[in-house]
């Protein structure tokens, strides 16, 4: 399914939409409340999308990542605060007014049409013209490679292509933004992985503003500009996923976006831009504070498993450890061992076929560098 664009040899339309300038909307969401009975859903929450970005709304169950895709999309009312589109306001505006693309977690297409008419049916409602129509519908078949299956029912069509059929219905009347509400959820991890791809390159060829909801944390970082990681109807932290993953903000961020380590510390001094650190059972270790201020006394610090080294008891500086669980994943190989002072400490590595999988119980030396660590405020 994404073999074309993987190769280089995307469609002509897509191609052609390659040299098309951003032209999404500004959406400005300013402290912004949702609340039912006394539960406050979202508090007073403020957040600024550029034109032409991708940002996807990440948190768990209950975080308000929905009901603040809703309150974009008009589904919701505003009860604090406002929702501004290229500077004007929208309470007040229907959403079938407001000019929105919406791709919903179940499709949503309608059972008795084909995929041509599906992906026809906004432009029938705008009114726009059975040639306009039929063209525009032609150019997003042949970018979504639906050519084949235009005569097609839903029914017919695999989860995959029917996903493609309700992001094509999105995008067909060229809205300058489009709004994802867990699409790809339902879809096994071979199609989801396929689709993400096709997402980003319909991203970077169409240009329009993106707002993606999402609780899975490996779609946000593969597909965003930027993330706002909600928790309680507040953004915790917004950011490139980069500074996400390597530079989270709190404890909640550091567990919730990618695997963690979080090593409880004592900071033993401070020199410049690197702390040394003593964890339980007096091992010690530098990190990097990455011009950060840190003061001495407990904290915690983030090492990522692709960033603890399995090494030899003997080599220099290795923490002993004792190996209490090792998978082969095929790529990785997932290692899990306890320290002296009983935490446990999870590694990841890329599969070598020189190194053995070590067995429960062995001993064994983990290492990691100043750089790989990150001090939790």
């Amino acid at each position: 399914m994404i073999g074309a664009i993987q190769s280089g040899a995307a469609p002509a339309a897509l191609s052609k939409a390659n040299a098309t300038t951003r032209i999404g909307s500004r959406i400005d969401v300013q402290a912004v409340t949702r609340q039912f009975g006394k539960v406050v859903v979202l508090d007073k929450l403020s957040l600024s999308i550029e034109p032409g970005e991708f940002l996807t709304l990440l948190g768990p169950s209950g975080s308000g990542k929905t009901t603040l895709l809703a309150m974009i999309a008009g589904y919701q009312q505003v009860d604090g605060g406002q929702i501004c589109v290229d500077g004007k306001p929208v309470q007040g505006v229907p959403t079938h007014k407001r000019g929105f693309g919406m791709v919903f977690q179940n499709y949503a297409l309608f059972p008795h049409m084909t995929v041509a008419q599906n992906v026809a049916f906004p432009l029938r409602m705008a009114g726009v013209d059975r040639k306009s129509s039929e063209s525009r519908v032609k150019e997003v078949l042949e970018i979504l490679r639906l050519n084949e299956h235009a005569q097609k029912l839903p029914t017919q069509l695999s989860g995959g292509q029917q996903q493609r059929v309700a992001i094509g219905r999105a995008i067909v009347t060229r809205p300058k933004v489009v709004l994802m509400d867990e699409p790809l959820s339902a879809l096994d991890r071979r199609l989801r992985e396929s689709t993400l791809v096709e997402i980003r390159e319909l991203h970077r060829a169409l240009g329009m503003t993106v707002i993606f909801v999402t609780h899975d944390q490996a779609e946000a970082l593969a597909l965003s500009d930027r993330i706002a990681v909600l928790d309680g109807g507040r953004i915790v932290q917004l950011g490139t996923p980069s500074q996400l993953y390597r530079e989270p903000a709190n404890r909640f961020v550091a567990g919730f976006v990618g695997e963690s380590n979080l090593l409880d510390v004592n900071v033993l001094s401070v020199n410049g831009d690197a702390a040394m650190v003593e964890m339980g059972g007096g091992y010690q270790f530098p990190v990097s504070l990455k011009s950060r201020t840190v003061n001495p006394g407990p904290a915690i610090v983030l090492v990522r498993p692709e960033r603890v080294r399995l090494v030899p008891v003997s080599a220099p500086g290795a923490v002993r450890a004792t190996v209490v669980d090792a998978v082969f994943l095929g790529e990785l190989l997932r290692v899990d061992v306890r320290l002296q002072n009983g935490s446990i400490l999870q590694s990841r590595s890329m599969d070598c076929a020189k190194f053995a999988k070590p067995n429960i119980g062995d001993e064994i030396g983990v290492q990691w560098d100043a750089v790989d660590c990150w001090v939790l405020e």
